[in-house]
């Protein structure tokens, strides 16, 4: 089969190309130009279309006789809260974009597009799972672009598939982003291995029975956690003591929850790593690092409470 995947060396899409590939199919790439996807094409060796999703000469050539398109592009949190308008024009135009290049083709190719559990707003005042028939109801700008592509994806004459994906952890070490610290620790959260993400994505293009589906797509039981567990066994496994709630936001309006994800599993069957797969992961990439981490976890946690909006002491 010959696939586009739309912002193929971001995070999820990373984890996506290799499984494609791993099953023959055919696939091309649509991404901008920067140095980091100029280096990821080197090393994916996959063919590249340079161009933004806003782009329509070049999301023409993406398209042009592919069977199936993943549509990963988009802009996600806490840039997309930073810039909403700029967010938008790539999250929501650039599925506009990308719907009306594939209606164009003389045969339109099905559309995989990946949304959010985001879309369903502060549910910690409801018993779980977040099924995929809940409201959907926006409560950050991110939110609100993937209801409206979610919109514009329904009404297209398109063969379509919505997936939501639950957070997908980055298998590595990087830099916390400050919105870690606006959760409550008492917020449940669902992780989903990136791996399990590319098989997921990989697996719907060729399932029959997805189109016209919406689906939740998370790590199931073994990924379902508190939030306060979340961090601190992520935490644990840099050598660094978990963190005092007061370093958290107070209330639970945020959007995360546990999924029901009965139906995706059933049909695509791509849980198959858990939390602690995860953090070992994390742990095993970190390498030398995580012995320095170690050395000076002190210093770290420290640290991360100082990097904490909410924490006085």
């Amino acid at each position: 089969m010959r696939v586009l995947v739309t912002g193929g060396y971001g995070h999820v899409g990373t984890h996506t190309l290799p499984e494609l590939r791993r099953r023959g199919h055919d696939v091309r790439v649509l991404s901008p130009r920067f140095a980091a996807t100029r280096r990821a094409a080197r090393r994916f060796g996959v063919p590249t279309v340079w161009g933004d999703v806003t782009d329509r000469a070049a999301v023409d050539r993406a398209v042009a006789g592919v069977d199936a398109v993943i549509h990963l592009a988009a802009i996600l949190p806490p840039a997309a809260d930073a810039d909403p308008q700029w967010a938008r024009f790539t999250n929501v135009d650039g599925t506009a974009t990308v719907i009306a290049a594939c209606e164009a083709q003389p045969t339109p190719p099905r559309l995989l597009f990946t949304s959010s559990f985001d879309v369903h707003g502060y549910t910690m005042h409801r018993p779980p799972p977040v099924r995929a028939d809940d409201p959907l109801v926006p409560t950050n700008p991110y939110a609100e672009h993937k209801i409206a592509a979610e919109a514009l994806v329904r009404a297209s004459r398109l063969s379509w598939c919505i997936v939501r994906l639950a957070d997908v952890p980055v298998l590595g070490l990087r830099r916390p982003p400050r919105i870690m610290f606006d959760i409550n620790p008492d917020c449940r959260i669902e992780t989903l291995d990136p791996r399990d993400a590319g098989l997921a994505l990989a697996t719907a293009i060729e399932t029959p029975e997805v189109w016209g589906r919406v689906l939740l797509i998370g790590g199931g039981p073994t990924c379902q956690v508190t939030y306060r567990e979340y961090v601190s066994r992520m935490l644990a496994a840099m050598g660094i003591d978990p963190l005092p709630d007061a370093a958290f936001r107070t209330d639970t309006r945020y959007p995360t929850d546990w999924l029901d994800t009965a139906e995706s599993q059933a049909l695509l069957r791509y849980q198959r790593h858990s939390l602690d797969d995860i953090v070992r992961e994390i742990a095993a990439r970190a390498g030398w690092r995580r012995t320095l981490a170690r050395a000076v976890a002190p210093l770290a946690r420290a640290a991360l409470l100082r990097w904490s909006p909410y924490y006085r002491r």
